[in-house]
């Protein structure tokens, strides 16, 4: 399943123009079908542990693989990867909840939220806020550290605004996204074992889930 996703992505990759597509929209089928049908799995087997996700179809959680191009540079017409995004409410929703991209050469995986809107953002920084000792077993867990090392992406320069400059955990509340990621080698995603392996690091992400997602209920149930 997974050699099939890769060999469409690497073709994909080396011919990406609208009349190649356009020449093997078949096997494009062919592989979109079997990714949904590994979602599907994962899907399945996140919802024993995260019954958010239970309900989910593969549509809710996957992307176009059509690029939008207006405002870039590289007018490639076409993603080189397949992703799918494992959220409350699905792939829009500002929940935080588990990714899977695949891409030969460059798959990873991880979890939490990327890049939320400013009023999100500010939520969970309060809950950090109020609750720091907690977030920080949670991102100094053992198991956390070995799969994802810490929280990835950008971080500000300075204290975010309306939080006190002097708050002993201040560092913990300058990132711009909350997430854990960690690499997946081609080997990796080959490998018999890729589903059991996507299901256990994603179980290690269920509490900065839920930590994210409960700052965020807390917020619309007042």
């Amino acid at each position: 399943m997974m050699q099939e996703i890769f060999d469409f992505l690497t073709a994909l990759r080396n011919n990406n123009n609208r009349e190649w597509f356009n020449a093997n929209k078949e096997w494009y089928a062919e592989a979109k079908r079997l990714h949904e049908i590994f979602v599907a799995k994962i899907i399945k087997e996140v919802a024993v542990f995260d019954s958010d996700v239970a309900l989910l179809s593969p549509s809710d959680c996957t992307f176009r693989i059509y690029r939008d191009v207006r405002f870039r540079k590289d007018k490639s017409p076409y993603k080189t990867n397949m992703g799918a995004y494992l959220s409350r409410g699905g792939k829009k929703s500002n929940y935080a909840g588990y990714y899977l991209h695949l891409e030969p050469g460059a798959s990873f995986l991880g979890g939490g939220v990327w890049m939320p809107p400013a009023e999100i953002l500010k939520l969970i920084r309060l809950e950090i806020y109020n609750f720091p000792d907690e977030f920080k077993q949670i991102i100094q867990n053992h198991d956390f550290v070995s799969i994802y090392g810490s929280l990835s992406g950008e971080k500000l320069k300075s204290s975010p605004k309306d939080f006190p400059s002097d708050f002993p955990e201040i560092d913990l509340l300058k990132h711009k996204s909350y997430v854990g990621t960690a690499p997946l080698s081609d080997k990796m995603i080959l490998s018999e074992h890729i589903q059991d392996d996507v299901v256990k690091s994603f179980q290690t992400l269920l509490p900065l889930v839920k930590f994210i997602n409960r700052a965020i209920d807390e917020a619309q149930s007042g």
